[in-house]
């Protein structure tokens, strides 16, 4: 834990000077104590004039945020983690532009622990939420933790995937710690922190939620990933971001393929024509990753059907398909059919989707 006098010139160094500059103040002067000792003439030749006065005068919430620090970090299970610090996270610290500040709550040893990036759309198929489901729970199993970013979605499902197999999750987020967003994953982040996990932040306590911070977290999740995995994403997304930001920091990336009609397919397709590994099971990723391979996990057999539930679904395939769509390839009537699917909705193995579709979910 930083003394408090420490503490004071890292935030106030932090809040007054944009992280660019703050480095290169940092490489001047060798701390923020020191940073604020330097003559004139220094400061002169290190930044611009607006930052140049913004670092003598400190803002006007710092001694709130100060105060607001004190307090949280007072409680167990909390802490700040600073560039430099013995404990502060090598993968993270050898990126391009590794975070000045850590907040951190929960457990500070996960940092070091074998990591997987999992990311992917806010909006995923039911199919897309599956296998982030069913890929983070069985990675976790095999000893990696799972970082995601405690957004709705592909990482809501990542975070629930690993905490379901009694694993490690990590969620690096884009406000203060002080606040949970979105909130309605405020359960989720109550159950990350009851189960050992840990959530961190850059930002510090009080950050709003703005639309900036949190393409620019991403450099985080895929900088504590030994790789990064997509499970969908459109083309442009958040997410592409995450995976080539893994890929600049020399991590592996992965990437699901989906189907040729879905818009959540077309990013990782794209990311699979660029290089990165497609992969159907958790031992596509591990084999990739010296030293974690472990025993496969054992194969569940699937339960057996009733004919006509099977037959349905072999007609519906696996991408999504409408009712006349259906209708035509089973020859049923309108109202056989719609019985059917809505036992196979209740059974979990078809989900209704917009536009009057339906879509076979994979048990995984």
């Amino acid at each position: 834990m930083l003394a408090p006098a420490e503490r004071a010139a890292w935030l106030r160094l932090t809040e007054s000077v944009g992280p660019a500059a703050a480095r290169r103040l940092l490489a001047m002067a060798g701390s923020p104590q020191a940073v604020f000792e330097l003559p004139t003439a220094a400061l002169d030749q290190a930044l611009p004039g607006r930052q140049r006065d913004a670092l003598h005068q400190p803002p006007a919430h710092l001694g709130e945020l100060l105060d607001k620090a004190e307090a949280w970090l007072a409680q167990p299970g909390r802490d700040l983690l600073v560039l430099g610090d013995a404990d502060y996270p090598p993968r993270l610290l050898a990126t391009a532009d590794p975070p000045l500040l850590l907040w951190l709550q929960g457990r500070r040893d996960r940092l070091t622990a074998p990591s997987l990036a999992v990311v992917g759309s806010r909006n995923p198929t039911a199919q897309g939420a599956d296998n982030a489901r069913a890929f983070a729970r069985a990675l976790a199993q095999r000893g990696l933790a799972i970082v995601s970013g405690l957004a709705l979605g592909v990482d809501a499902a990542a975070h629930e995937g690993a905490l379901d197999a009694g694993g490690t999750t990590i969620a690096v987020v884009g406000t203060g710690l002080d606040q949970v967003y979105p909130s309605r994953n405020a359960d989720l982040a109550a159950r990350i922190l009851a189960a050992g996990g840990l959530i961190i932040s850059e930002y510090s306590l009080g950050t709003p939620v703005l639309p900036a911070n949190f393409p620019r977290r991403n450099r985080i999740i895929a900088g504590l990933g030994l790789g990064c995995l997509v499970v969908e994403a459109a083309v442009q997304s958040g997410s592409l971001i995450t995976a080539r930001l893994a890929a600049e920091a020399g991590r592996e990336v992965f990437a699901i393929p989906g189907s040729i009609h879905s818009p959540q397919a077309r990013g990782c397709h794209a990311l699979i024509r660029q290089g990165a590994k497609l992969v159907e099971s958790a031992d596509d990723v591990l084999e990739e990753l010296p030293g974690l391979q472990a025993a496969p996990a054992p194969a569940l057999e699937p339960a057996e059907l009733p004919h006509q539930q099977q037959a349905l679904l072999d007609a519906m395939g696996f991408d999504p398909v409408s009712l006349d769509a259906l209708m035509a390839r089973c020859g049923w009537p309108a109202a056989e059919l719609s019985a059917a699917l809505l036992e196979l909705e209740l059974d979990g193995q078809v989900a209704r989707l917009a536009g009057q579709l339906f879509q076979r979910r994979h048990q995984g």
